[in-house]
């Protein structure tokens, strides 16, 4: 991948894109698949443990829990045993993990429309890296 890619890849979703085009492209996902969220899903910019997702955008139905969300997440990246991987929305609060995405979406979705959750790690039971 060339350089330029790459910092590309590493800005946030919200700087890649203008405001109106991002909510172009919303308006574009909620006429196509009315029963699903729009969901961005970037790492959190100090994280150095867990890879980059291959994508950043999600559509996800509006009855999946926070919870279910998060186990499809784990399952894209692979954590070890002593690793969380915690999910911030809207970068600012971890909400309930039996919470709805529809009632998390109307919370906390972002003027362009899409719902932005941040993801990282925490190294937990004292273990550090491995030598």
């Amino acid at each position: 991948m060339a350089p330029f890619e790459k910092s590309m890849e590493m800005m946030p979703f919200k700087q890649r894109k203008c405001l109106a085009t991002r909510k172009d492209e919303v308006l574009s996902i909620r006429s196509k698949f009315p029963n699903k969220l729009p969901v961005i899903v970037e790492r959190y910019i100090r994280e150095r443990t867990l890879p980059l997702l291959d994508k950043t955008k999600f559509l996800v139905p509006f009855e999946l829990t926070l919870g279910q969300f998060l186990c499809l997440l784990r399952n894209k990246i692979a954590l070890e045993p002593s690793q969380t991987l915690f999910l911030l929305v809207a970068e600012r609060s971890m909400s309930c993990m039996s919470s709805s995405m529809g009632d998390i979406y109307s919370r906390f979705r972002d003027a362009d429309g899409f719902l932005y959750i941040t993801y990282a790690s925490q190294e937990v039971f004292g273990a550090g890296p491995c030598s």
